[in-house]
C-alpha cells in the first residue's frame, strides 16, 4: 500500500539531503582525521552519526509515539551506557533495531551503537553509508568468507574511546511463522526444545564474539523484546504514517566471566538462554508484563525533536535563499519532478527492505542441510 505523499515527500527529503551532508562530513573525516587519530575520528563521528539517527528517533518518538517500556534492574538500568556491552536479543519485528537505537539514545551512547549486520545494509542511502562509517561489521552470511570479517571487527573494537553497545541477533534472521516451523520441525528431529516465541539461535556467531571479546567487553546484555496484547505490531510503514504503539523491551545484565570458556561450553550457553528466552516470551503473553517492579521509566528527550526543527530550518532557509538567486526554469522544474520521484522510490525501498515478510526464507534445497548446520552450530 503506498504512502501517502504528503508524509513520505518531506520526510524523504529532509532525511536524505541532510544525511547526505552528514555522509560528506564522514566521508572527509575518514581522508583527513582518521589517518592522524583514529579516537579522534571515532569520537567526532559519533556526533556526526547521531545527527542522521536522530531523525529516526524523532520518527519513533513524537511523529509516530510509540512507546518503549523497558523492565530491568535498577543496577542495570542505571549503568546502562557508561560499559561496553555485547547485546544479544530475539528478532521479532523489522524496526527492533530502531527499538535498540531508542534506548541507546537514552542511554547517551547512540553513536556509538554498532551491530554486526547484513552485508546488503551498505548499500542502503545514508544510513547504511553512515553505519560502515561507524564501524558496523558487514557479514555475507558465509562462515568461510565471515570469520576473518568479525575477527579483525571484532579486534579493532579492543581500543575503542567511549563505551559502545554490539548488537547480535543470534537467530540469524527476523522471526516469521514460516521459519518457526521450520526451527519447530528440527528441534522436534534432534531432540532439542521445541521452540514457541523465538528461533534456534545460531552460535557460531555468538562463540565468535565472547571468544574476541570477553578481555575487554565485561557484559552481555540478554534483551528481550515483545508486543503487549493489545498493540498494533510496529513496522517501519505504520512508522511513517505516524501510527502509535508499545513495545515491552527486558534487559538482563550478565557478566561475560561468567561465561564458559570453551568454544562448546559457550553454544551451549547461548542456546540455554534463549529456551529460557522462549519461556520468558511464553509468560509474557500470559501476563502482558515482564514485572511491573523492573519497569523504569526512559522518558521522551527532546534532543531529536530539536535536531529535526534545526535541520527543517536550514533546509527551508537554503531553499529560500535558491529560489531568490536563481529564477525558475523549466528544466529546473523538471530536475525537482524527479529529485521528488527519487526521494520517493529510495523510502519505499527501505521499508521494502525492513519488512519482515521480506526477510529471506530457507531454499528449499537447504531443508536437508538444517539439521547438520545447526548441529554444528
Amino acid at each position: 500500500m503506498a504512502i501517502a505523499a504528503v508524509v513520505i515527500i518531506p520526510i524523504g527529503i529532509l532525511f536524505l539531503v541532510t544525511g547526505l551532508i552528514v555522509n560528506l562530513f564522514q566521508a572527509i573525516l575518514l581522508v583527513f582525521v582518521r589517518p592522524l587519530s583514529k579516537n579522534a575520528y571515532r569520537r567526532i563521528n559519533k556526533e556526526l552519526t547521531e545527527l542522521i539517527w536522530l531523525e529516526l528517533i524523532w520518527l519513533f518518538d513524537w511523529w509516530a509515539n510509540i512507546k518503549v517500556e523497558l523492565f530491568a534492574d535498577q543496577e542495570t538500568f542505571e549503568i546502562m551506557g557508561k560499559e561496553r556491552a555485547l547485546v544479544i536479543c530475539n528478532h521479532r519485528s523489522d524496526i527492533d533495531w530502531l527499538v535498540g537505537w531508542v534506548l541507546a539514545q537514552r542511554a547517551s551512547c547512540l553513536g556509538s551503537s554498532l551491530a554486526l549486520i547484513k552485508k546488503a545494509s551498505i548499500y542502503l542511502p545514508v544510513i547504511g553509508w553512515s553505519m560502515w562509517f561507524s564501524g558496523f561489521i558487514f557479514l555475507e552470511r558465509n562462515w568461510a568468507k565471515d570469520e576473518d570479517t568479525m575477527k579483525s571487527g571484532f579486534e579493532s573494537l579492543s581500543d575503542f574511546p567511549v563505551p559502545f553497545w554490539l548488537a547480535l541477533f543470534v537467530e540469524g534472521t527476523r522471526f516469521t511463522q514460516e521459519k518457526l516451523v521450520a526451527a519447530q520441525e528440527f528441534a522436534a528431529s534432534a531432540g532439542l526444545p521445541v521452540p514457541r516465541n523465538v528461533l534456534i539461535p545460531r552460535t557460531k556467531g555468538f562463540v565468535a564474539a565472547v571468544t574476541h571479546l570477553r578481555s575487554f567487553v565485561p557484559v552481555i546484555y540478554n534483551m528481550t523484546v515483545a508486543i503487549p496484547k493489545n498493540e498494533p505490531r510496529p513496522t517501519l510503514l505504520r512508522l511513517l504514517r505516524g501510527r502509535s504503539s508499545t513495545v515491552h523491551v527486558h534487559i538482563e545484565r550478565l557478566l561475560m566471566e561468567e561465561l564458559p570458556e570453551t568454544s562448546s561450553g559457550i553454544a551451549q550457553w547461548c542456546k540455554d538462554v534463549f529456551v529460557a528466552k522462549d519461556a520468558f516470551l511464553e509468560r509474557h503473553l500470559e501476563t502482558d508484563t515482564f514485572g511491573d517492579d523492573k519497569r523504569r521509566d526512559i522518558g521522551r528527550p527532546k534532543r531529536s525533536l530539536l535536531v529535526v526543527i534545526c535541520w527543517s530550518c536550514l533546509l527551508i532557509l537554503a531553499i529560500v535563499k535558491i529560489f531568490e538567486a536563481y529564477p525558475f526554469s523549466w528544466g529546473e522544474v523538471a530536475f525537482c519532478v524527479v529529485f521528488l520521484a527519487l526521494v520517493t522510490v529510495l523510502m519505499q525501498i527501505l521499508i521494502t527492505f525492513s519488512q519482515s515478510e521480506h526477510s529471506t526464507p530457507p531454499k528449499a534445497s537447504e531443508q536437508a542441510q538444517l539439521k547438520q548446520v545447526l548441529l554444528q552450530r
